[in-house]
């Protein structure tokens, strides 16, 4: 539990190899003692590293992972995490079955040790949605249903985290920063600025490395023909590129 921790520490700051290397240890430890939960957890942990340069990768650690967790909320992460993969690598059907498996193995009762832990060992029903709509605004012409999904996830995160939950910030800013990319591509530019805008004003040290990498994404969407005229437009592009220069990693 304890490499699993410090791996996604070491991601967050900017060194996948070393998160990697540490996720190679923990699950070392996991298989000796045979902890199923811990096992499925430690893949989750190596499918979100994946998830960017090796997608299928990716999708094949989440698909694995479930084979030691079936049921309950980090099996309902892991299906998503399948999701996300299956929609970037063009999978769109893949994607949706998906996440329909994660809703069923949420609703599934089920506890483990590590669920009671909860912090990064668990996973609340706005992270739910926010990584949802990530899988979503990966799916062509799918924009106004990845809105709907990350909205929600944004406000749950400003609600607060409910009974046995723990809300993270780092994934309260990425709903944000999704939801402005699905925005933009559904040409709500004044709506995508307003979205950002917690996320733009994140201090520098809580920048962690997925944030400007994500915001990298939000600011692909800004040269669309519809945007090349607008100062609002250009003037996000330039607050994006002034924090990504400053974040944590660097």
């Amino acid at each position: 539990a304890l490499n699993c921790l410090m791996a996604g520490a070491a991601s967050d700051l900017g060194y996948p190899q070393a998160g990697e290397e540490l996720i190679r240890a923990g699950w070392a430890y996991a298989t000796a003692i045979a902890h199923r939960p811990l096992m499925a957890h430690l893949r989750l942990e190596l499918a979100g590293i994946a998830y960017w340069p090796r997608p299928r990768q990716s999708r094949d650690l989440a698909e694995s992972g479930l084979r030691y967790l079936p049921d309950g909320p980090n099996a309902a992460q892991l299906h998503l995490q399948y999701a996300r993969a299956a929609a970037r690598l063009g999978d769109p059907p893949a994607a949706r079955r998906a996440i329909t498996s994660a809703e069923q193995a949420r609703e599934r009762d089920y506890h483990d040790d590590l669920v009671e832990i909860g912090g990064e060992f668990g996973f609340s029903r706005a992270t739910h949605h926010y990584m949802a709509g990530s899988a979503v605004i990966e799916i062509p012409q799918a924009e106004a249903i990845a809105i709907e999904e990350l909205q929600r996830a944004t406000d749950l995160y400003a609600v607060g985290p409910g009974p046995g939950e723990h809300h993270g910030y780092g994934c309260a800013a990425l709903a944000h920063v999704g939801l402005a990319a699905a925005q933009l591509r559904a040409g709500q530019l004044d709506a995508a600025a307003t979205t950002l805008e917690p996320v733009l004003s994140l201090a520098a040290g809580q920048r962690i490395n997925p944030i400007p990498q994500r915001l990298g994404w939000v600011r692909s969407e800004l040269p669309q023909p519809r945007y090349q005229r607008s100062s609002q437009a250009g003037e996000l592009d330039e607050r994006i590129e002034d924090i990504t220069t400053e974040s944590t990693v660097r």
